[in-house]
């Protein structure tokens, strides 16, 4: 069986240094999006982002990619119980929860282990559960994220639950939306993800797609970075955390409608396409930002 969960579940897969500076967080907020509307090179909340100095502040997403962030080969999938190929696979989720503001600079030790597999009947879903600590041992941020495995399921193993997240029915109390550059997913690449389908026209028309997809993770950060400048200021020290599930494609040059509702003490959002042929298309679901 390609996925044995009773060795998969609980596996370590490992401990990795990693240290960042600021031209790194730079280099992830531009890849965001940071600075690209017109006068962002003027706007004192553009420049938290994207100018170094006492000002500059970093979002907890950045957290997610730094352990990787000088990566410059596809990202592997050598997982203890787990015989898959990155063909196969697909990002479901992504979570990240901090515990104090991220430094704009800095080293740590990210531990990784394998949560839970659960068994979708024609697929498998992999969890990782990631630990960052600064070289003193404190806590820096925690991370959990899920791989869809087409082909895999079927071993009558735990489906796995979930709740929806539910959208007020209610005005947003953000609505907004960016325009995804024809360069983003080759900008974003430089962040450590060098997954040839976000940037190779070839390797992409083999795995079924018109043109090259913008990275998951890329409008993960974007939704973030929109949810953070208009329900809060612009301020990432307010985020605790954020999570959404991956549920759709974004292609250069589109533009991806965000919405957010304050609800119970977070803030909920919904990320689609906006206009063109592909209008209401899926981006993110299940997007949660918590508050710090």
């Amino acid at each position: 069986m390609p996925i044995d969960p009773d060795v998969a579940i609980g596996a370590d897969l490992g401990e990795r240094a990693f240290s960042w500076t600021e031209s790194d967080v730079l280099l992830y907020h531009l890849g965001i999006g940071a600075g690209s509307r017109p006068g962002d090179n003027l706007s004192p909340a553009a420049l938290a982002y994207t100018l170094d100095g006492p000002g500059l502040q970093v979002l907890p997403s950045f957290g997610v990619v730094v352990p990787t962030f000088h990566e410059t080969d596809p990202p592997p999938l050598d997982l203890p119980g787990c015989d898959i190929n990155l063909s196969q696979v697909v990002h479901g989720s992504q979570a990240v929860t901090v515990h104090g503001p991220l430094p704009t600079s800095g080293s740590a030790t990210v531990s990784t282990t394998i949560s839970d597999v659960w068994d979708k009947g024609k697929a498998a879903v992999i969890w990782q559960e990631g630990v960052a600590r600064s070289d003193a041992g404190d806590a820096l941020w925690t991370t959990r994220s899920s791989i869809f495995v087409k082909g895999e399921g079927g071993w009558g193993g735990e489906r796995g639950s979930s709740t929806p997240v539910e959208v007020p029915d209610r005005d947003p109390d953000a609505d907004t939306s960016y325009d995804v550059t024809p360069q983003q997913a080759l900008l974003y690449r430089l962040c450590g993800d060098r997954n040839p389908l976000h940037a190779d026209p070839a390797f992409a028309e083999s795995a079924g797609f018109p043109v090259p997809i913008l990275h998951g993770l890329c409008s993960y950060g974007i939704v973030l970075r929109e949810l953070t400048d208009a329900l809060l200021d612009g301020d990432a020290t307010q985020v605790g955390g954020f999570a959404a599930k991956f549920s759709g494609v974004v292609f250069p040059g589109e533009t991806i409608r965000v919405r957010g509702w304050r609800e119970d003490g977070r803030i909920v959002g919904t990320a689609l396409v906006a206009g063109g042929d592909r209008d209401g298309a899926p981006v993110l679901g299940d997007v949660v930002l918590d508050l710090a």
